[in-house]
């Protein structure tokens, strides 16, 4: 029996619900190059399991070298079901592993279900079922007879990737998607439109991304770096790579949530298309695509133009983006440009508006209210949550992203809101992940893979009607000081591990996790992201090349505020 075996199952990350051995006598079931697939659905209503079947020959086929034909019969196989029962006992993102000898069988509520369970039958035939081709000459693959149930705590599991600061080619968005997949984070948050960059092709405005999606250079660093990048940046996703994305998301029952910045954050569209900021106080026309980071005060006008302009890209992304959320933004918009603005003053007073806060909650119900009459639930950040009236709700439908603490998802979800709780003082991971001078452009509160472990994405203050509306959590990358693959991979990863197992295994109260344990199945996790290519940073801290020595960061001293 290879030391594998003795442990598979045993070493899962995110932990399943319940895990035994049978019998206990520490029987292994092989696969190899006869063992065939059966595909079989019992729930009359849904997909079945075909792009299972797909997937697993073509990625855990693919690494270990056997074919996985088709086999409807005998022992030597591995059986996908979709089942009622398991979609009643776990939900239908639950699933039913069995291997007990007489076949490998993988139920799940629904194909989704199906699906996390493949990826935890890879995780079970070790680091060597993550690579893309098969190395040595291994010809059998030991699983233990065992069952797994399992099941996850929350419907949103969710990344946000910040494309826009820094752009990721179509190939890094699809291997991240893979990630994800592989932890069983089921959304996708793309955050494509900002002041430094337009990262989608909209077809009725075309300078969206001739002008908006490349700047003449970077600030290297932190916005107070002396240091810069000289070579013009930028990119963006035609229409049909931003349909391949979503159709290779939803093979791994990954939902993509596109993000279009309104009102704030809008630079880059106001240097494509003028008339888009305010033009009776700033010559917008002198405007380029922002080449720094920060707070920036060119924000969008208040006109029925610009409502029109963008009702036209949100018609366009709804073409593309089947997901039933949209998220628009809705943060860090100064009102500088609007108190000195006549025409804001006027839309002000035509609205009844008290001040520019109210002004900033006009945008926001505005578009709330357009995308629900499209089906679509409108997603923002918590200042959505400001500006309104007393007793005003923002908008029916709207969801809440709680990032600024806890505090935003807390007075959302007793208003009767929907929240996903992403604060920065837990889960933003382009935070720096220890103290000392090691630690690549450091940024905010240090968090290292034992807080994010800890992280708690349902606050206490919260009753259990109140904490019904908190959907998920989400961890956010942001790429001002991530401009390579190299560096995201460092920033997310272990902790993305970590995260992926508060948001889907119950866990005790944080205090009470055990995360000695954690960290010993992490030693096998390692493994598998070294067969997959991710540039983690190790236990010990950074390698060489993983350092940013002189580069300015903006570290915070301290322990991060609970709020």
């Amino acid at each position: 029996m290879s030391d594998f075996a003795s442990n598979a199952g045993t070493d899962l990350i995110p932990a399943p619900r319940r895990f035994h051995r049978t019998p206990p006598t520490r029987g292994l079931d092989v696969l190899d190059e006869k063992t065939g697939l059966d595909e079989e659905t019992v729930l009359d209503a849904g997909p079945g399991t075909q792009g299972v079947a797909h997937w697993l020959r073509s990625t855990v086929g693919a690494a270990t070298g056997l074919p996985l034909p088709d086999g409807r019969s005998g022992d030597n196989r591995i059986v996908l079901r979709v089942s009622t029962d398991v979609e009643r006992e776990l939900g239908p993102e639950g699933y039913r592993i069995v291997t007990d000898g007489h076949g490998i069988r993988l139920d799940g509520g629904s194909a989704a279900g199906v699906f996390w369970a493949a990826q935890t039958l890879r995780h079970m035939l070790g680091a060597a079922a993550f690579r893309r081709a098969p190395v040595g000459s291994r010809t059998e693959w030991h699983l233990p007879m065992a069952v797994i149930e399992d099941a996850p705590r929350f419907a949103w599991r969710g990344v946000l990737l910040d494309v826009a600061r820094h752009f990721m080619p179509k190939d890094g968005v699809l291997r991240y998607i893979d990630l994800l997949a592989a932890h069983k984070l089921n959304v996708l948050h793309l955050h494509l439109t900002d002041d430094q960059g337009w990262r989608i092709e909209i077809e009725r405005y075309p300078k969206l991304t001739e002008v908006g999606a490349w700047r003449a250079r970077s600030r290297y660093g932190h916005g107070a770096s002396r240091l810069w990048d000289e070579r013009p940046h930028g990119g963006y996703y035609t229409r049909d790579d931003m349909r391949e994305i979503v159709a290779y998301a939803a093979q791994r029952h990954i939902t993509v949530v596109p993000e279009i910045d309104i009102p704030g954050h809008s630079q880059a569209a106001i240097a494509a298309y003028p008339h888009l900021g305010n033009t009776d106080v700033i010559d917008t026309t002198a405007l380029s695509v922002r080449d720094t980071w920060g707070v920036n005060p060119n924000v969008l006008a208040p006109t029925d133009s610009t409502l029109a302009f963008y009702e036209n890209v949100l018609t366009e992304v709804l073409e593309l983006f089947p997901s039933p959320f949209v998220h628009i933004g809705g943060d860090e918009c100064p009102k500088d440009q609007w108190r000195a603005s006549p025409a804001a003053q006027e839309r002000m007073a035509a609205e009844g508006l008290a001040d520019e806060d109210g002004l900033q909650s006009w945008f926001i119900r505005h578009f709330a209210r357009w995308l629900a009459g499209r089906g679509r639930r409108l997603v923002g950040w918590d200042e959505i949550l400001e500006g309104r009236q007393p007793g005003e709700s923002p908008a029916p439908g709207v969801i809440v992203s709680s990032w600024r603490g806890y505090g935003g998802g807390i007075a959302a979800a007793r208003a009767g809101h929907d929240v996903v709780m992403c604060p920065q003082e837990h889960v933003y991971l382009d935070h720096r992940q220890a103290a000392g001078d090691d630690e690549p452009v450091p940024i905010g509160y240090v968090r290292t893979l034992e807080d994010v472990y800890r992280f708690e994405p349902v606050p206490a203050a919260l009753t259990e009607a109140e904490a019904a509306h908190v959907l998920g959590a989400q961890a956010n990358l942001w790429s001002e000081v991530t401009e390579t693959q190299q560096r995201v991979d460092y920033q997310a990863f272990p902790r993305l591990a970590a995260f992926a197992e508060t948001v889907w295994s119950t866990l005790p109260a944080p205090g009470q996790r055990d995360y000695a344990d954690f960290e010993r199945r992490m030693a096998a996790h390692y493994a598998r992201l070294d067969a997959l290519g991710v540039d983690y940073r190790p236990p010990g801290g950074p390698r060489p090349w993983q350092r940013r020595p002189g580069v300015l960061g903006r570290p915070i001293e301290g322990a991060p505020p609970i709020v």
